[in-house]
Order: C-alpha cells, then sequence, then structure tokens
C-alpha cells in the first residue's frame, strides 16, 4: 500500500510538476524560478529543528510497535510531544527572520514586499504541520501507514497543482499563486487532525515522558544536519557566488533526478517499518531481507538513474525552447548529477541498518567529517568551476561517505565482509558505463516529448531487465529468498484465478 500509493502519486506529481517549472520559466523568468526554489531549499533547513528527535523516535518505535507495547508506545509520543511544542515556536520565530532578512541578502530584480509574502506563504503551512502533527506522522511511518499521510499530501499537492496550472494560464500574480498554496496545504492540515483525532484516541500524551527511549537525538540531530547540508547546500552555495540564474539551472536538473529519488524513496518507506520491525525481533531474518532488498534495490537505483541520463538532455533542450536568459543544456552536468544520484542511492541500505541499530552518535563523526568535505570542496571548486564545482565537492563528499557506510554498516552491524555490498555496487557501476557507452551509438529520434516517453519507456523495460537479470546472477541467493516471496503470490493468484 505504501510503494503503490507513493509511486501512484510520483507519477501524478511528475506529469504535473514538468509543466509547471516550464509555465514559471515563460511567465516570471529564470530569476523568479530561482528564487523560488532557493526559498525551499531554505525551508528545507528548518527541518533541523525535528532532527535528531524525528530521526529517533521513528526507530524508537520500532520495538514497542512490534511488540503492541501500547503503553510504552504512549510514553515515546509524550516525550516527543514536549519537544515538538517546544521548538515549533522556534519555527515560527524563524520563518518570520527568513520572510525579512532574506531579502536584504540576496541580489534580485524581484519587488522586497512580494519576496517576503511569498516567504511567509511558502512557509506558515510547514510550522502549522509541525507543531500539531509532526510526531504523528513519525507514528504513521512506525506503523507502515505512511501511504495515508502520502495520499492526502499528493491529493493536495494535485490540487495545488492544479490551480497554479490554470492560475498561471490566466496571467495571475505571483503572490495569488502562492496564497493558493497556504490556503490548499491548510487544508490538508486540517483533514490529516481530523483522521488523527478519530483513529489514535488510545495515544495518551499525558503518559509519563519516555526521553530515555529518545536519548540519541542529540546524536542523530548532528547525523540530519549533515544530511540537509549533503541534500541542500549547493544550491545554498550557487545562490551565493553563481546567482538565481545558475540556480535555476541547477534546480531544473534537480527537478528531474529528485523526482526519482522520490519516487525511490516511496519504495524505502514502503518497506522501512518491515524492516526496522525485524530488525528489532529477528536478526538473522533481518540479513536475508537485507540482502535481498539491497540487491534489487541498488539494481533498481542504477536502472532508473541510467535512463534518466540517455534522455535528460533531449527532454531538456524540448522543455527549455525559447527560453535564452541563460542555457540549460549541459551534459557534463547531466554526467554529474547522476554520479550523485546513484552514489546516495547505493549507500541507502547500509544507512538504513544504522539508523536501524540507533548507532547515532557512534556515526556522527563519520557524518561531520563528509559534511566538512562537502562544504570545503564545494566553496573552492564553485569559484574555479561554477556549478560543476559544486557538483564535484558533493561527489567528493560521497565517495568517502558510501564507502565509510558499507564498511561500518557490514562489518560493525552485521558483521560480516563488506565485500557483499561492493560486488553489488561494481557490478552495477559496470551495467551503468555499459549502457551508456550503447545509447550513443542508437541513432534516437528524440524530437518531441512523445518520442520522448516512448523510446524511454521501451529501452526501460530492457533496461531495468538487464540490471535485475546480472543481479539475480551475482547474488543468486537473494534471487532463491525472493522467489520463496513470490511463489506464494502467484499460487494465491491462480488458484483466484
Amino acid at each position: 500500500m505504501n510503494i503503490a500509493i507513493g509511486i501512484g502519486s510520483q507519477i501524478l506529481s511528475i506529469a504535473l510538476g514538468i509543466i509547471i517549472p516550464r509555465l514559471f520559466l515563460t511567465n516570471f523568468g529564470s530569476e523568479m524560478n530561482g528564487f523560488l526554489n532557493s526559498i525551499g531549499q531554505v525551508f528545507a533547513y528548518f527541518s533541523l529543528l525535528e532532527a535528531g528527535v524525528g530521526a529517533a523516535t521513528l526507530q524508537a518505535l520500532y520495538g514497542p510497535i512490534a511488540n503492541s507495547n501500547k503503553k510504552e508506545i504512549s510514553g515515546i509520543m509524550s516525550a516527543t510531544d514536549h519537544y515538538y511544542k517546544k521548538t515549533g515556536r522556534l519555527y515560527l520565530i524563524a520563518v518570520l527572520v527568513v520572510a525579512v532578512g532574506y531579502p536584504l541578502v540576496i541580489s534580485a530584480n524581484i519587488p522586497v514586499w512580494t519576496m517576503i509574502i511569498i516567504i511567509l506563504f511558502n512557509g506558515l503551512p510547514g510550522v502549522i504541520s509541525y507543531y500539531f502533527q509532526g510526531k504523528f506522522i513519525i507514528l504513521l511511518q512506525a506503523e507502515g501507514k505512511n501511504y495515508i499521510n502520502t495520499a492526502l499530501t499528493s491529493i493536495s499537492t494535485t490540487i495545488i497543482s492544479i490551480a497554479k496550472i490554470i492560475m498561471l494560464l490566466l496571467g495571475c500574480d505571483i503572490i495569488a499563486i502562492q496564497f493558493t498554496y497556504l490556503l490548499i496545504n491548510v487544508l490538508k492540515i486540517i483533514v490529516i487532525g481530523i483522521y488523527i483525532a478519530k483513529n489514535y484516541q488510545w495515544i495518551n500524551l499525558k503518559e509519563e515522558p519516555d526521553y530515555k527511549a529518545i536519548g540519541q537525538k542529540n546524536a542523530a540531530f548532528v547525523n540530519q544536519i549533515c544530511d540537509l547540508i549533503f541534500r541542500n547546500t549547493d544550491t545554498i552555495i550557487l545562490t551565493i557566488f553563481s546567482g538565481l540564474k545558475v540556480v535555476s539551472v541547477y534546480t531544473m536538473y534537480t527537478l528531474l533526478y529528485s523526482m526519482i529519488r522520490t519516487a525511490l524513496d516511496y519504495v524505502a518507506q514502503g518497506f522501512a517499518f518491515v524492516m526496522g520491525q525485524t530488525f528489532n525481533r529477528d536478526r538473522e531474518r533481518y540479513i536475508q531481507l537485507h540482502d535481498l532488498y539491497e540487491t534489487y534495490r541498488m539494481a533498481l537505483v542504477f536502472a532508473l538513474y541510467n535512463i534518466a541520463l540517455i534522455f535528460i538532455i533531449p527532454f531538456m533542450k524540448l522543455y527549455t525552447a525559447g527560453i535564452t536568459d541563460i542555457n540549460y543544456l549541459d551534459y557534463k552536468v547531466a554526467v554529474l548529477f547522476s554520479i550523485f544520484y546513484v552514489m546516495t542511492g547505493a549507500r541507502a541500505c547500509c544507512s538504513d541498518v544504522i539508523n536501524y541499530a540507533q548507532h547515532f552518535r557512534k556515526t556522527q563523526s563519520r557524518c561531520i567529517a563528509e559534511a566538512v568535505i562537502n562544504l570545503g570542496v564545494s566553496i573552492i571548486a564553485v569559484k574555479l568551476w561554477g556549478i560543476y564545482g559544486v557538483l564535484i565537492g558533493t561527489i567528493v563528499a560521497l565517495m568517502y561517505r558510501m564507502n565509510d557506510m558499507f564498511i561500518y554498516a557490514n562489518v560493525r552491524i552485521l558483521q560480516r565482509s563488506p565485500w557483499v555490498s561492493y560486488k553489488r555496487f561494481i557490478s552495477n557501476s559496470i551495467i551503468f558505463i555499459a549502457i551508456t557507452a550503447i545509447s550513443k551509438w542508437i541513432p534516437w529520434q528524440l524530437n518531441s516529448y512523445f518520442s520522448i516517453i516512448g523510446y524511454a519507456c521501451v529501452s526501460g523495460i530492457i533496461i531495468l531487465g538487464v540490471y535485475f537479470t546480472i543481479a539475480s546472477i551475482v547474488d543468486y541467493r537473494s534471487f532463491k529468498v525472493l522467489k520463496e516471496y513470490i511463489q506464494p503470490l502467484i499460487g494465491k493468484l491462480v488458484k483466484r484465478g
């Protein structure tokens, strides 16, 4: 349910999300598009208020949920509630400070009052959701019911997207468009509030707070800061050193690649509660599931980003046609983005193991090292190579941290050789290079959206087949486990038929 609704909502989001940036670019130009994306990255840092306690609470809940211990769940939720209410006020203050301060810091041909109002309309829904519902969203994830939040978010995002498209076509101003975003998000928050009130009456937030259960929140906080730096620093650095038009180029590539990452995240969230609860209940069974999951998730990661690299430049050529204030077509940027996202996806399963084991404190020095490498190399390299520099900085940091996660998760937690993960990464890398090279020799006729979608679908089926077949050969033991899961399902379907 989590995976189906997540991917379904992402397909819908992709369809609508591709239309809107194009309309924003043609209606308001690259500078406004860069401003809106830059603000989005600033607000991403506000999740630091939740960082630590959110991650610690999620991992702490897996055990009592697996054992149906409602009293222990209430104790953890009570402790989390205290933290959210305290930091919720800071969230509001932070939004107000950014609304007033940000327009004074950046150089742009956008009226100051317009920027202030846009920032407020973008930030207030997050404040309201965080203060009243943040802790319950985490509980839904731990119980495997994240599809509820995903479905409501998908519905609200669809309504917002349709409203934006209509308003952009009618020539409405940017403030009216952003007010619509605020209004619909508030309605979504109300609906989620009704669901929580109806289904979680048994949660007792006056239970004695179990602060010990979330005792690693500070270490988790450090890890989350590092992750945010990793995910969002590039845009901030480009805003400071290269200007909003370059930010617009960066975010256009991010838009397409992050759509794939979001779909992969939904797959991960769909399995996370099963993996987390199994880790706390049956370690031997967990290792078996982990190998199965890492084998095929890594193959999926490489395959999807391989398809993206083949078709992104032809798509971008059509998508940015007529926009002449800056060049959006750069294959080197596409290659660097592909490497960046492939490495991020490849390390994800080992990162999950570290989280399930709650080794936040034990790994925080490694997270700090990654953040320092990312910031240091990016700031130096952006002055030399611009947009290439920030991507190189992120990739250099990834090279360190991906290897570290492979070794730490396998040796320290799963107590085995890291070659298991390296073997999967190397085999998929070889396939990625081979398919990319072969694609250069194919006479594609990519002169319309229809032809791009058609070629992408057909070649996508072939590419996915290649990756999954080779993954099954390289890790035949995981393939045997997969058959154990699939055969009963096929038997049930045949019996029903």
